[in-house]
């Protein structure tokens, strides 16, 4: 009986200490990655701006070619709203929104996990002209991970995960806008 009181007081020792830990580890990131594309900005941005073409880019929309998609709205424009939903659990159900244009310059979406968690994170694109044929591209989120669940950020390196995608992302981008 000592021994299974003495393994329970150690577990809710590290149990308490995680928790106290948890209190001091940040609870936010924010990820940016950009690409140069040799395309004029105006056309870059015309193409950007539609949800429907991140499956031709967007590495996580190429997790599961078999997976549910629904739209509602007009897309390119605030209000449209892209919704997936899959069997595989890297991929799980969610949905993506339009928040607001600033024509020709930037992109503000929303994007909503549903499952395996819930979670919601603002995302952005924007393009900067470089030069007459040339558009530099910035895709960015930024995130919560709230209290205690934030201390799998000790574990896990969000800007390293999340912009791994981001540059296969506009590597895909910048691939198909040049063809």
């Amino acid at each position: 009986m000592k021994v299974i009181k003495g393994l329970l007081l150690i577990v809710l020792v590290l149990i308490g200490i995680a928790l106290i830990t948890a209190l001091f580890v940040k609870k936010e990131y924010s990820v940016e990655r950009e690409v140069v594309i040799n395309k004029p900005k105006q056309e870059v941005f015309e193409y950007i701006k539609y949800l429907k073409n991140q499956d031709n880019y967007s590495k996580w929309n190429q997790l599961d070619p078999g997976m549910k998609k629904s739209y509602h709205g007009t897309d390119g424009t605030p209000g449209f709203i892209y919704s997936w939903e899959s069997e595989q659990d890297n991929v799980g159900r969610g949905e993506q929104e339009i928040k607001n244009i600033v024509k020709g310059e930037r992109i503000d979406f929303e994007v909503r996990f549903k499952e395996p968690f819930e979670s919601t994170s603002p995302v952005y694109m924007t393009t900067e002209q470089v030069s007459d044929g040339q558009t530099k591209v910035k895709w960015g989120m930024k995130g919560k991970m709230p209290y205690p669940m934030n201390l799998m950020c000790l574990f896990m390196d969000m800007e390293t995960i999340i912009g791994n995608d981001l540059e296969t992302g506009l590597s895909n981008l910048k691939q198909v806008l040049e063809q």
